[in-house]
């Protein structure tokens, strides 16, 4: 054949193959990458054993001497340091539980470790401890068990001499002093912890650097989708890393030679922040965080060290990652960092001024936001927000409480009026029944005010900073439709510590990958949180539309809180109310009295006490027991404080221990009856009581409504008895109401066959968290309490009762009053009930239950600021989740025409179902308290049944039955001119109109120029001349209403303001003629309003 002929380019494909080439089988090399870092039989041959270079621990360049603080004690530096130090050595074991021990250590480094590229100091006894510099100056903190144990020696101290620094050893574990691996468990007392290490370590960088991208890697391999070519790729390369480590024997290049494969995949800038800076558009937001629980398995005396431990940390991380950005809150704790150690807060103080450290929360703690009151809530913000503002130069605009079990559905209108739009939380991902169905949305309270919320879909608050972190962060996202980015909030967490190095060396690996190979979300750092939500917002603003959540973000776990450590919620509840009475007090006493001093400085102090008592693990009752002694001891000072600064108001308003006629003080902006129980002095006729009636002021006994007894107690038949009054008749048999019958309704209030008041006990084992937690199954346990004989307790002209005795088991009983008490025309009566319990059971929950004849399909609870209905049926999960649910002074079920509410003076858990209205009064718990609740305790509660719906009639009485008058003979007045004085200073400021607005609090301004206040608070700057009036308004039933502020007082301006006490739109003023001002107002439902009298 003729012409050109076409040729081919030659293969490079051999024409024979080496040998025989098998498929890999994928799970065994997927398996052989753990041996590369693991630690165990092949740690010697692997990357483990090539993490440090050398190690010296000899005596003669590592000399430890030792103080052993005795007491349990804490001393500070200057203290500790002036003992005598005695020598020890590692292998030692100090102890017990709680103690303290100083080491002294001189160091000096081996000349031939000096030229190595990274000394560090490892020091480990599985316990906490800061080290110090030797001349006072804490620099981090370290956590041991394998967590931080290294510090960085200076560089200048490789210079052959000796060099002194210290370490304080606490013996407390991240997680306090339980036994074995369960940290919920009662500590142990008697825990000792041995040294096991305290050595200068050379470390080889280059072997640490690729232990973290060979990390990050076979988490690729193993979490990328098995059916994708990414998994398989990254499942070569680490074995590839492994192949490479082996065939150079583990050596230095052989490192670097892991390494240079290991950049191919990840790419080259894993080793700085340079990685952030592709240009690529990141979708997960960093962000270190280091929750420290203000107390929970360890006193408050500890956590004052975990802070300084935790955020010395941080600071060191800032001079090594210049990308790190850290999120921490609770204005108590910075406090706490302020006080007692003040160079780490001057360093802190530099990084929140270089945007690295974020102040977040804009309140006191991370506090529970189911029981404290509405006013409390406020407190938090202000005490909280002034902190920020006073320390740092700007309030914080996102709430954060990401481990507060449950939210109230007022949350966000008390956020906007403390300054906050957003809100960031992920407890809800705990919750064991329903699936919480949003990431980010609109929370929206009962007044219609919202928030942006954020609940990260990596569902931490303490995540590692890992592949899995950041991939669940796409994958677990509720809201892609609305938007796809969302925060990792990473760092130990709970017991502190905060992120490590080891979190942002993965994340910068994370980084590359996501930037290399996709798939994985990229993660951006060096913003804040408040840059994440101003871009959620801005998108909002731009038009889209997330979900909203109308009401509360109830928790659907830990419902035993609300009932777990009683006395701990019978002293919040009284110091709640104690502080709102001193306040009216001292504010009325301090605008007409011109010697009186309003004490800012006492009230200052009892509120902060009060607010750090309402983080979120002590209220609740889930703390260990050393934290209740703690509360018991600061609850104490705060009742001496505050009974010591109302006697003092009142005495400046004219009362005196030498004065002859005893008055009930009402501070209550309303007219009340009550009947109150006479000084042994004043007692007259025969009878211990009297009914008194007046409005806000002093009512004298002299004019006590001491009229016709109507009240009476007779035994129908043995054992059988009825109290009646004239407006309720009341049948007692065995010590349970077998009848209620409402005289003036004439109607039956009690089911037909039920008992009211019916003491049950119920097996109470929850799946784990025994404080915390009480299952729906609990309620299969059910045991009534049988009573023994009734008798009458108390036959006066005023009140009667009848006693009953009820055993619970051989170390148990409860001995129960049923009382009813005298009543004038037109006003409500109520059934009390007080009981006595002696409690000593084991993991057993005691109730009290009333069936009464209403037929509803939802009950009303109290909230902060108003109410909140929840179902009284099991339709749905989300129906029967709330099986057990939060209350404040009162819940009720009504139907058309009529209504039962129950009454209580502390008790916060509560159940409706069906019409069985049920209060419980106490469990029994054995961790991590193993006595919570155990000994003496006296509960009031009472069945105030009333005609029409629900109304002002049951709110007041909550109010009025934990704040009963008190005819007092310790501080009286000279004579009846004196009363109507004092009453009328008393009602110098009154509220009219709609009966549903609450006059809540009546308090100074914060920054009037007479006021001194706790100095970490005040904002000098924002000085106001003259004197000012604060009135916190609430509209209590859930309508528009209108009411009228009038005063006496020479009030020139009034403004509405924000609950920090802005000023916003000044209110219109009128003189009405009879030297009074008035202002009229309008709240919307639900709504908290403030203002301001400036006078």
């Amino acid at each position: 054949m003729g012409g050109d002929v076409l040729r081919q380019a030659p293969s490079t494909l051999p024409r024979a193959p080496d040998g025989p080439v098998g498929q890999r089988i994928r799970s065994i090399y997927t398996d052989r990458l753990n041996q590369f870092t693991s630690s165990g039989q092949y740690q010697n041959q692997n990357l483990l054993g090539k993490l440090f270079e050398a190690t010296n621990s000899d005596e003669d360049h590592v000399k430890l001497s030792v103080y052993s603080v005795p007491d349990l004690k804490r001393p500070t530096f200057e203290e500790a340091t002036s003992n005598e130090f005695q020598p020890t050595h590692i292998g030692a074991s100090f102890g017990p539980s709680w103690s303290t021990h100083w080491f002294r250590i001189r160091l000096t480094i081996p000349e031939d470790m000096r030229d190595k590229e990274r000394l560090e100091f490892h020091w480990d006894a599985n316990n906490e401890g800061l080290v110090w510099t030797e001349d006072g100056h804490p620099l981090q903190g370290l956590t041991g068990g394998g967590e931080r144990i290294e510090w960085i020696i200076p560089d200048a101290w490789r210079d052959g001499n000796e060099h002194v620094f210290y370490i304080e050893m606490a013996c407390n574990k991240m997680f306090g002093n339980a036994p074995g691996g369960d940290s919920i468990q009662p500590p142990r007392p008697d825990m000792y912890y041995t040294l096991n290490t305290a050595r200068i370590t050379a470390v080889n960088l280059e072997a640490r650097a690729l232990f973290y991208d060979f990390w990050i890697i076979s988490d690729a391999a193993r979490e990328f989708p098995a059916e994708g070519w990414e998994s398989h790729e990254a499942n070569v390369v680490a074995n590839s890393i492994i192949d490479a480590f082996i065939a150079g024997n583990g050596s230095l290049e052989a490192i670097k030679e892991g390494r240079r494969i290991a950049q191919k995949y990840l790419g080259d800038k894993v080793d700085s922040a340079e990685v952030y800076d592709s240009g690529t558009q990141p979708l997960v937001y960093g962000i270190g965080h280091c929750h420290i629980d203000t107390c929970w398995l360890w006193p408050w005396a500890e956590t004052k060290r975990k802070v300084a431990r935790s955020w010395s940390n941080q600071c060191d991380l800032m001079d090594r990652y210049p990308e790190h950005r850290f999120a921490c809150s609770q204005a108590q704790q910075f406090k706490w960092l302020k006080q007692y150690y003040p160079s780490v807060f001057d360093r802190v103080k530099g990084w929140v001024k270089k945007g690295h450290f974020q102040p977040i929360g804009g309140s006191w703690v991370e506090h529970d936001t189911n029981m404290p009151s509405g006013e409390s809530l406020v407190r938090q913000f202000i005490y909280g927000q002034r902190f920020f503002e006073s320390n740092f130069g700007e309030r914080c605009t996102t709430f954060w409480l990401p481990d507060t079990f449950g939210y109230s559905t007022q949350i966000p209108q008390l956020c906007r009026l403390a300054g906050m739009s957003r809100f960031f939380t992920q407890k809800l991902s705990w919750n064991n029944i329903n699936n919480f169905p949003h990431t980010t949305f609109q929370w929206v309270a009962l007044d219609g005010t919202q928030v942006m919320c954020h609940m990260p879909p990596s569902e931490t608050y303490t995540a590692e900073a890992h592949f899995g972190d950041l991939k669940r962060s796409i994958s677990q996202h509720k809201s892609l439709d609305n938007d796809n980015t969302s925060l990792l909030v990473f760092g130990k967490g709970d017991g502190g510590g905060g992120p490590t190095f080891e979190h942002l060396e993965k994340l910068r690996r994370c980084r590359g990958l996501s930037d290399k190979k996709g798939l994985l979300p990229r993660a951006a750092m060096g913003g804040s949180v408040d840059d994440f939500f101003a871009s959620l917002e801005k998108k909002a603003a731009d038009g889209t539309k997330f979900p909203t959540w109308y009401g509360e973000l109830y928790f659907e776990l830990h419902r035993g809180t609300y009932t777990t450590q009683a006395n701990n919620k019978r002293n919040n509840r009284r110091a709640e109310f104690l502080l709102r009475e001193l306040e009216f007090l001292a504010t009325i006493a301090s605008v007409t009295q011109s010697g009186y001093e309003y004490p800012k400085k006492d009230i200052d102090e009892m509120w902060e006490g009060v607010l750090l008592c309402q983080f979120h693990d002590c209220l609740p009752g889930s703390c260990i027991e050393m934290c209740y002694d703690d509360s018991d001891e600061l609850y104490a000072q705060v009742f001496e404080t505050g009974l010591k600064a109302r006697e003092a108001a009142l005495e400046a308003l004219g009362l005196s221990k030498t004065g002859t006629i005893p008055v009930a003080i009402n501070t209550l902006p309303w007219e009340r009856s009550e009947v109150v129980r006479l000084p042994p002095a004043v007692a007259s006729q025969g009878s211990k009581h009297a009914l008194v009636s007046g409005g806000p002021g002093v009512v004298s006994h002299s004019k006590c409504a001491i009229k016709a007894a109507k009240v009476s107690v007779n035994e129908i038949k043995p054992g059988f008895f009825r109290l009646d009054n004239g407006k309720l008749r009341v049948d007692v048999q065995d010590g349970l109401i077998t009848s209620l019958y409402d005289v003036e309704a004439d109607r039956e209030v009690i089911a037909a066959g039920g008992k009211a008041g019916q003491l049950v006990v119920f097996d109470d084992k929850p799946l784990y968290w025994q404080a915390w937690d009480v299952e729906v199954f609990h309620l299969e346990s059910r045991k009534e309490l049988q009573s023994s004989k009734t008798t009458v307790a108390e036959n006066d002209p005023y009140r009667v009762s009848v006693v009953t005795d009820t055993k619970i088991s051989e170390n148990s009983w409860v001995k129960t009053t049923i009382s009813l008490a005298a009543a004038e025309e037109k006003r409500q009566s109520y059934v009390e009930f007080e009981s006595e319990v002696e409690w000593q059971e084991t993991m057993k929950f005691l109730k009290v239950e009333f069936p009464v004849d209403i037929t509803n399909t939802e009950a009303s609870y109290e909230t902060q600021y108003g109410i909140i209905r929840r179902p009284t049926h099991y339709n749905t999960s989300w129906d029967m989740a709330k099986f057990e649910v939060c209350t404040h002074k009162w819940a009720d079920l009504s139907e058309n025409g009529y209504g039962v509410s129950i009454l209580n003076d502390s008790k916060y858990g509560f159940a409706t179902c069906g019409n069985l209205m049920r209060l419980s009064l106490l469990r029994a718990p054995k961790a991590p308290d193993a006595h919570a609740d155990m000994g003496r305790h006296t509960i009031r509660y009472a069945i105030l049944p009333h005609t029409g719906p629900l109304d002002f009639r049951t709110v007041r009485a909550g109010y009025e039955f934990n704040h009963p008058l008190i005819l007092d003979s310790s501080l009286a007045l000279p004579d009846e001119q004196s009363v109507s004085a004092v009453t009328a200073l008393l009602r110098n400021i009154e509220l009219t109109g709609s009966p549903s607005l609450i006059l809540d609090a009546v308090k100074r301004g914060e920054d009037d120029e007479d006021i001194v206040s706790d100095p970490d608070i005040a904002l000098p700057s924002a000085k106001r001349a003259g004197q000012s009036i604060i009135l916190r308004i609430y509209e209590s039933l859930g309508g528009k209403s209108r009411g009228t502020i009038r005063t006496a007082f020479p009030v020139k301006k009034v403004w509405k303001t924000n609950v920090l006490e802005d000023d916003g739109d000044e209110m219109g003023l009128v003189d009405d003629g009879e030297g009074w001002k008035k202002v009229n107002i309008e709240l919307r439902a639900f709504e908290v309003a403030t203002f301001r009298l400036q006078l």
